[in-house]
């Protein structure tokens, strides 16, 4: 059940953060009511509502029910816009006593920036590169436009959510397996309105955008005063604390409410697994399922451990299916280990080159990467080259 803690820890984390993303989504409604698309509009405020629910999302949906259209919820819009400039003003000049990111000052050409990443469609626009981009020119894009979005350089409104979608493209797209998958499904997955951000959320990277960051730059920027969670959402630390009450006030039903589906969804997962049988093998020594005994596979010598019985239940095909299955595992885990040993001796070299670090450099050159060389001693075995 640790695993199914973790889960519950993150979700709620992850619920914290759906207030600006259910705000997002009524923007988007509002908008779609102005241009006459009722319907779409149906779909964001319900969306929002799933996500964070708040009266003025309510309003709306029941003035569309209601009247069907935009120009009898002109009133609801209004309010709702002037409530959030309200809010906006509120939250500079609580702000105001220190030194945080809405005091500090940014240029013209730092917010049009941003817009521009906001507009972009998919992640190779994001970066600014073609389809067609080699490894190398992900990397090349990637510093130049991480170095110029991270928050501690950039203060423009929404600089720390163009940043979360650099560190994404990149992270996405410099993965073969990830960007493979991406190349056939995202245009599929993606709503033609507000896509990027779709294409967030059905491509989320393994690593955090500040995590890359800090693998490239070796934590080039200070970064105190922003909080990076499991799934790549980034907050602010300097928080007034009556603002942190009133939002723990706000949320606390609706995170509990949509706690529940998840509560419920641990507890029907755990009756499941107590229900079937355990897998037949690990990777690694599992006493607790039973996997005691190394054996290896056939064809790569690979190493996973199995029950007292399995010799007996996994004979001829079964068998060969097993070992396939360890094998396909195994160089799965080695890619993904390779990539980020990659990542990481890059990051060191750039840093080096970048600082006129010689030692730095030198130990850069020498850092090993074992999952890469034993990957590469695999695609030998298998393909003779």
């Amino acid at each position: 059940m640790g695993s199914a803690k973790r889960s519950v820890i993150s979700s709620a984390v992850a619920m914290e953060s759906n207030k600006d993303e259910a705000e997002r989504c009524i923007e988007i409604a509002i908008a779609a009511l102005r241009d006459n698309e009722p319907d779409k509009a149906r779909r964001f405020l319900e969306k929002a509502q799933r996500l964070f629910p708040t009266d003025k999302a309510r309003s709306l949906l029941e003035s569309i029910a209601e009247n069907g259209g935009p120009s009898t919820s002109e009133e609801n819009i209004r309010e709702y816009d002037g409530l959030r400039n309200r809010n906006h003003n509120t939250e500079d000049h609580s702000s105001g006593h220190g030194a945080t990111e809405s005091t500090k000052p940014y240029t013209s050409e730092q917010l049009d920036a941003v817009k521009r990443i906001k507009r972009c469609k998919d992640y190779y626009e994001i970066l600014g590169v073609s389809k067609e981009a080699s490894e190398e020119d992900l990397k090349k894009a990637y510093r130049k436009l991480a170095l110029k979005f991270h928050p501690d350089k950039n203060h423009a409104p929404g600089a720390t959510e163009a940043f979360k979608a650099i560190g994404n493209a990149y992270a996405v797209l410099s993965n073969p397996e990830k960007r493979r998958q991406y190349d056939v499904y995202g245009e599929e997955k993606a709503h033609p309105t507000h896509r990027h951000r779709t294409h967030h959320r059905n491509f989320e990277a393994d690593i955090s955008p500040e995590e890359l960051f800090n693998m490239f730059f070796g934590g080039g920027f200070p970064t105190s005063n922003v909080h990076v969670y499991s799934n790549g959402r980034m907050r602010f630390g300097h928080q007034p604390r009556q603002e942190r009450r009133e939002q723990q006030r706000e949320g606390g039903l609706a995170l509990f409410v949509q706690l529940m589906p998840i509560l419920i969804l641990i507890i029907v997962s755990a009756l499941s697994q107590m229900m079937v049988s355990s897998p037949p093998y690990s990777l690694s020594h599992r006493p607790s399922m039973g996997h005691t005994n190394r054996r290896h596979t056939t064809t790569l010598k690979v190493p996973y451990y199995v029950g007292d019985h399995f010799s007996e239940e996994y004979t001829g095909m079964n068998l060969k299916n097993v070992e396939q299955s360890v094998e396909e595992d195994y160089i799965s885990n080695l890619r993904n280990n390779c990539w980020k040993e990659k990542q990481q001796k890059e990051g060191l070299l750039y840093r080096a080159r970048y600082f006129g670090d010689t030692d730095l450099f030198q130990r850069a050159q020498k850092m090993a990467t074992p999952s890469c060389s034993k990957l590469s001693e695999i695609q030998v075995l298998l393909h003779g080259h």
